[in-house]
């Protein structure tokens, strides 16, 4: 901790920490605006109100020495003003040729906005299948840090003229996740028409409390009625899988007011004063703190900690992230089919070896050589051909059943998901050596590319048996 409230006691105190009301490591901060945060929803005129509010916020964050991102929805919306159209149509090239007339007018007002505060912007547009290559990936996220190390503030959005359903992100809540993931930020901001999130429906229930701070997103309960509006395409519930995705790549996720752009540097300050606060409480020894000086420094700390932040709803981060590689396999790419495996299988896989076709039970869907799927675990289960067949024998032609692992007939039980992998091979290959020994590849395919289903490299499982954290409801 670099900070210095008190020179002439840390001098004489080496092995105490300096103290400051201001943390000075540089954060990286993404924001995510909604075509209703800063569009009219009924006239479609850009709210400029809040717009130059959230231009002032970022330029302030930035002079603070932290690195800003904006994903910014509402191309579609300008469009519709620009054209004088009430309602967004149904038609699909109307839509994204409405998407490229108002992405220009909406780039075009970042920029006015921001360049009276001298401060130089960047457009990037993306779809899913600019980050399903892995280079393309890699690209996106290069380019990005290097926009950030100039001192450029990026504005992403979906590449929404070109996208159709199969490449969407959905919604720009997801899009600005996977976004904070491939930066690796701290903060996530989804900005939207709440302060934050209730346990109850706060506009008919007159006792609904605020949940201020979400360890565990799975044990939630609160209320996500709220949907998308007309212009958008996303609500509460987006945002939760947002949340989720982002919190999961190590990202403090916050839902907050969209038209009080100026938490969000309160709101910043406020969890990195709690952070150094406990930081140095940890620190320093009891001894230490008797001295006048040192409690001093401490006591002010204590006291900004205390004082309430503007009110939102804090999702803190899982304390052994996803990243990189493992991200990108997890969230990056669209999933073309279902390869169910055995629980011994699941058990190789979390040792990290790669996934063998002696543990393959079935396949779902259809897909090539170096397309993505699910990995689903069927519990208790493995194969007939596995449990009973000598491997010197041939495989059965027939559908194999599932048996328990005492090799009797067992009733199916829920499957689950564990993770994403690449294969080596098609939907029809797998299908083909389900259940065998990799020495038996050849012998049915009459070729071996490899004797992996998936290496282990190529794989990415979820974190489904972490130890599972509480919610903190209520007020803090």
């Amino acid at each position: 901790m670099e900070v210095h409230k008190d020179s002439q006691f840390a001098e004489s105190n080496p092995g105490i920490p300096k103290v400051s009301m201001k943390a000075h490591r540089q954060l990286t901060v993404v924001i995510k605006l909604g075509s209703s945060s800063i569009v009219d929803e009924k006239t479609h005129q850009p709210i400029l109100s809040v717009l130059t509010l959230i231009v002032e916020t970022a330029v302030k964050l930035r002079k603070d020495g932290h690195r800003v991102v904006i994903v910014s929805s509402g191309a579609i919306a300008v469009g519709l003003r620009r054209m004088d159209i009430e309602k967004k149509p149904k038609v699909l090239a109307r839509v994204q040729a409405l998407a490229a007339v108002g992405q220009c007018r909406l780039i075009s007002l970042w920029d006015s906005l921001f360049a009276h505060l001298r401060q130089p912007v960047a457009q990037i547009l993306l779809t899913r299948n600019d980050i399903a290559d892995r280079t393309q990936y890699l690209n996106a996220q290069n380019t990005v840090a290097e926009l950030l190390n100039m001192g450029v503030i990026p504005i992403v959005n979906e590449n929404d003229t070109l996208a159709v359903s199969e490449i969407k992100f959905g919604d720009n809540d997801t899009l600005s996740a996977i976004t904070a993931a491939m930066v690796q930020a701290d903060y996530l901001f989804l900005m939207t028409d709440v302060d934050c999130l209730y346990d109850k429906n706060p506009r008919t229930n007159t006792d609904a409390q605020p949940i201020e701070v979400i360890e565990d997103i799975s044990s939630l309960v609160a209320d996500v009625s709220s949907a998308g509006s007309s212009l958008g395409t996303g609500g509460m519930s987006t945002k939760l899988v947002a949340a989720r995705l982002a919190t999961s790549a190590g990202v403090t996720t916050i839902i907050t007011r969209s038209s009080k752009p100026g938490n969000i540097a309160e709101i910043v300050d406020y969890v990195q004063a709690s952070k150094q606060a406990e930081s140095l409480s940890a620190s320093i020894s009891t001894d230490a703190i008797d001295t006048p000086s040192l409690s001093n420094s401490v006591s002010s700390l204590q006291i900004e900690v205390t004082l309430k932040p503007p009110l939102h709803t804090r999702f803190l981060p899982d304390p052994q992230p996803i990243r990189d590689r493992s991200f990108w396999l997890l969230h990056g790419l669209a999933p073309h089919g279902t390869i169910f495996i055995d629980e011994g299988a699941h058990r190789a896989l979390a040792a990290k070896a790669g996934l063998l076709p002696v543990g393959v039970l079935d396949v779902e869907g259809i897909f090539s050589q170096q397309e993505a799927v699910r990995l689903v675990v069927m519990p208790g289960r493995r194969s007939i051909a596995t449990a009973a067949r000598p491997h010197s024998l041939p495989p059965s032609s027939s559908s194999d059943s599932v048996v328990d692992v005492d090799g009797e007939e067992k009733a199916k039980s829920d499957p689950f998901e564990v993770g994403r992998a690449l294969v080596n091979y098609s939907s029809v290959e797998v299908s083909r050596i389900k259940g065998l020994q990799s020495t038996e590849i050849h012998t049915v395919l009459g070729y071996a590319d490899s004797e992996y289903v998936a290496p282990r490299e190529n794989i990415s499982l979820t974190k489904r048996d972490k130890i599972s954290r509480p919610v903190t409801p209520g007020r803090a």
